[in-house]
């Protein structure tokens, strides 16, 4: 089984972390003050964050690649930390964080469903909603503590969207060619329904952040076009491209002109 360059992948991780130790954390002493809708949208992301994501390690050390399983616990450490970073946020606003919430479970539950595949694709789900609403909870609000919160996250799931779509690709190079397309066909569909969801829970929040229902779901399926793309085609290890912010639209063009020069 392939699983490409994730040497490169756990190198990239280890310098963000190292990154992260010598930045230190924001200055929570500013305090934060957002909107209820929002802070009530941050708790709900918060739950979503966090976890041990023993599930996910333990399906990755069975893939039989141990750089890909280095990777892999150093991407759930990054999740832990934006638990962390938005539990802290929570704690400058005085906000609670919340115990559990139904949307998580569900998606825990899909996850664990079947092996790493579909482990990867729901979680993939996760990551591109999380991509739109971190830039709008970035872009969308004067506070700050806030802004600089949200930045942080975003910039690490920049990278996150295409450690995974390079795993993918590997997994469904397994696959017979015809049964790649739909099956990325019905991934987009589960987005859909997901992103719709996501926005009708978070409507009141998006809206204090300028940007609505409709607008949310249409950037997020627009993004998601790159994403398949990147699964579909091949193309070069991107652990080493520090550019950013990753553009899924952008990537989707380059594997597309430059894909007979990768793996396979």
């Amino acid at each position: 089984m392939r699983t490409g360059g994730f040497a490169g992948w756990t190198v990239r991780f280890e310098d963000e972390r190292a990154r992260r130790r010598a930045q230190g954390d924001p200055d929570w002493g500013r305090g934060a003050t957002l909107h209820p809708a929002v802070w009530a949208s941050i708790q709900r992301f918060q739950v979503g964050e966090d976890g041990d994501g023993a599930n996910l390690i333990g399906k990755a050390d069975q893939a039989g690649d141990a750089d890909y399983g280095a990777a892999v616990r150093l991407f759930v450490a990054e999740e832990q930390s934006h638990a962390r970073l938005l539990a802290r946020l929570l704690a400058a606003g005085g906000v609670p964080t919340l115990s559990g919430h139904w949307s998580d479970a569900v998606f825990v539950r899909l996850r664990r469903l079947m092996g790493l595949r579909m482990e990867l694709l729901v979680l993939m789900i996760a990551e591109v909603v999380a991509l739109r609403y971190y830039r709008a909870l970035r872009d969308g609000t004067d506070d700050a503590l806030t802004a600089e919160v949200a930045g942080r996250i975003l910039s690490d799931e920049e990278r996150h969207v295409p450690f995974h779509c390079e795993r993918l690709h590997s997994s469904l190079a397994e696959l017979p060619p015809a049964a790649r397309r739909p099956v990325m066909a019905l991934w987009r569909l589960l987005l859909l329904a997901v992103c719709v969801v996501v926005a009708a829970d978070h409507g009141a929040a998006l809206r204090r952040l300028g940007t609505g229902r409709l607008r949310f779901v249409r950037d997020v399926m627009a993004s998601s076009h790159g994403v398949v793309s990147a699964v579909l085609v091949p193309g070069p290890s991107l652990a080493g491209d520090s550019a950013a912010p990753f553009d899924m639209t952008a990537l989707g063009r380059e594997r597309k002109l430059g894909g007979s020069k990768g793996r396979s």
